[in-house]
């Protein structure tokens, strides 16, 4: 094979590895995202965004997909003179569903580390069937992370969206970017790492 058919081979293989990298980036976002819940005893919602993931499990609620919503709430943290325990339970008590939903006090800073605080609510639930609520972004690991730390319950998840955060067309959107590379990494730290550890 002469010198200019093998510069016209790496030629052609570097445009194909070029536009395969390029069709997988544009699918990086997507391949985050799992909106795919199922009726389950409980609806357990993961800490964080406080104004669209309790929403999205009230709406689930009401649909029928739990019996019960436990809001996972951290334990240690105040927002100026107030504990976010102290707002979660207001906030509860003034829901019209306040007498099948609860807060569950979470320690761990990690999702992985959450997993231990809802097993501890879950066992006093006595629930069998899980439906996670989370950002979407996070919905792939959090699934992952559960079904691999609490293996006698099946989880399933549902995306609670927010567009200021997180789009899959992530590169039209410097917020989206910052998103999708922060969470790639968390999975792959996941992926690698702790999942073994």
């Amino acid at each position: 094979m002469g010198l200019a058919a093998k510069s016209r081979i790496r030629w052609v293989t570097g445009v194909v590895l070029a536009v395969l990298l390029v069709v997988l980036a544009t699918q990086a976002g997507r391949f985050l995202v799992v909106d795919a819940p199922l009726p389950s005893d409980v609806i357990v919602v993961l800490a964080g965004e406080n104004d669209r993931r309790p929403r999205r499990a009230l709406e689930l609620l009401q649909q029928g997909f739990g019996k019960r919503v436990l809001i996972d709430v951290p334990a240690d943290s105040t927002i100026y003179t107030f504990t976010q325990l102290d707002l979660a339970q207001k906030y509860v008590q003034s829901l019209p569903q306040a007498a099948v939903v609860s807060v569950c006090p979470i320690v761990g800073l990690s999702t992985k580390a959450e997993t231990e605080d809802v097993e501890k609510c879950l066992t006093r639930m006595n629930a069998g069937t899980v439906l996670i609520v989370t950002s979407e972004f996070h919905t792939r690991r959090a699934l992952d992370i559960f079904r691999q730390e609490l293996r006698a319950r099946t989880f399933s998840v549902a995306a609670a969206y927010d567009s200021a955060q997180f789009g899959t067309h992530w590169w039209t959107h410097r917020q989206w970017a910052k998103t999708v590379v922060d969470e790639w990494l968390r999975l792959l730290w996941w992926s690698v790492i702790e999942r073994w550890g």
